[in-house]
């Protein structure tokens, strides 16, 4: 399980680059300012748009940012799992022994994570599904079509991030109740001897 989230978390951390080029190239092209032969001032963005192709539009431009960070930060949230990188407030959590830890991980992840991302993606599925059903698009006239592409990947990031926390959870579940001298890499905690 950490491997299918750790692949699909490693490629999406390169949707960080379109989201820098495309972040970009719009910024700079609504800046940009050049004069035309009549004297008349005209930003880079509109002559990109129409010399080159309507995917220069400010509006398509800034939906295909919000589009590419949504994308990351969805796909991504698993990885954060598998690598102990999520948020997390550690007050108490890191006074604690290391079967303690075990516990409040293990309550933590029962509890909350796994139920609330499973809950999540159901009413998520009927999100998408409606967006389909009307073929849902852009509220901006030149918008992007489709909607529902976007809603399907966040549902797959919740997929993802389900994914991971069932695996935490099974590492915690062997590290309470299987044989103590085993040892594993772990994800969301820290074997006592490496601590």
């Amino acid at each position: 399980i950490r491997r299918v989230v750790d692949f699909v978390g490693g490629w999406a951390s390169w949707l960080s680059l379109p989201v820098v080029i495309v972040t970009c190239v719009d910024v700079i092209a609504r800046k940009i300012k050049y004069v035309d032969g009549e004297g008349n001032i005209h930003s880079l963005q509109l002559w990109m748009r129409a010399n080159v192709g309507p995917v220069f539009e400010s509006v398509i431009l800034q939906e295909l940012e919000w589009h590419f960070h949504a994308a990351l930060f969805a796909l991504v949230l698993g990885y954060g799992v598998i690598y102990n990188t999520h948020v997390r407030i550690d007050l108490i959590r890191e006074n604690l022994a290391f079967r303690k830890k075990a516990w409040l991980e293990f309550a933590g992840l029962t509890f909350f994570m796994i139920p609330f991302c499973a809950l999540v993606i159901w009413f998520a599925c009927d999100y998408v599904q409606a967006s389909y059903a009307v073929q849902e698009g852009s509220v901006s006239t030149v918008g992007l079509p489709y909607r529902f592409l976007i809603k399907s990947v966040l549902v797959i990031g919740l997929l993802i991030a389900l994914l991971a926390g069932v695996a935490a959870w099974l590492q915690v579940a062997t590290i309470l109740w299987g044989p103590q001298h085993l040892r594993f890499p772990l994800m969301t905690l820290e074997w006592p001897e490496e601590e």
